[in-house]
C-alpha cells in the first residue's frame, strides 16, 4: 500500500514538473520574441541607390597600425543594388565589382566623383 501511494505522489510529482519545465520554455520563447522585436526596431535600414557614393567600413584593421587611422574606406560608387541589403560597389581606381553587406555602409557627404564608366 505504501509503495503504491508514494509511486503515485512521485508521478505527480513528474508531471508537474514536466508542466514546469514546458511552462518554461514557452517564458523564454516569448521572451526571445520580445527581445528580437525591440533589436529589429533598432536597425536602421540602409537605402542607398545606384550611383551614390558610400565609404566601406574596414573591420579587418589592425588597432596597433595607426590607431587614429580611420576605419572607414573610399569613396566607393553604389553599382548595383540586390534584395536583403546586399550592394555591389566599384572603386575609381579599379575596374573590378565588390559584394557587401549594407551594414557596412554609410553615405558619403563630399565633393562628387566624375563618373569613370560610360
Amino acid at each position: 500500500m505504501e509503495y503504491e501511494r508514494a509511486g503515485a505522489e512521485r508521478k505527480l510529482q513528474l508531471q508537474e514538473l514536466e508542466s514546469l519545465r514546458l511552462e518554461a520554455y514557452e517564458n523564454s520563447r516569448l521572451y526571445k520574441e520580445k527581445v528580437k522585436d525591440v533589436h529589429d526596431k533598432s536597425i536602421k535600414r540602409r537605402e542607398f541607390q545606384p550611383g551614390d557614393l558610400v565609404l566601406l567600413y574596414n573591420s579587418r584593421m589592425r588597432l596597433m597600425r595607426g590607431k587614429l587611422r580611420s576605419r572607414w574606406d573610399g569613396p566607393y560608387r553604389v553599382e548595383k543594388v540586390e534584395p536583403c541589403g546586399v550592394f555591389h560597389l566599384s572603386h575609381p581606381s579599379s575596374s573590378k565589382l565588390i559584394k557587401v553587406n549594407g551594414h557596412r555602409l554609410k553615405l558619403f557627404h563630399g565633393e562628387k566623383m566624375a563618373k569613370t564608366r560610360n
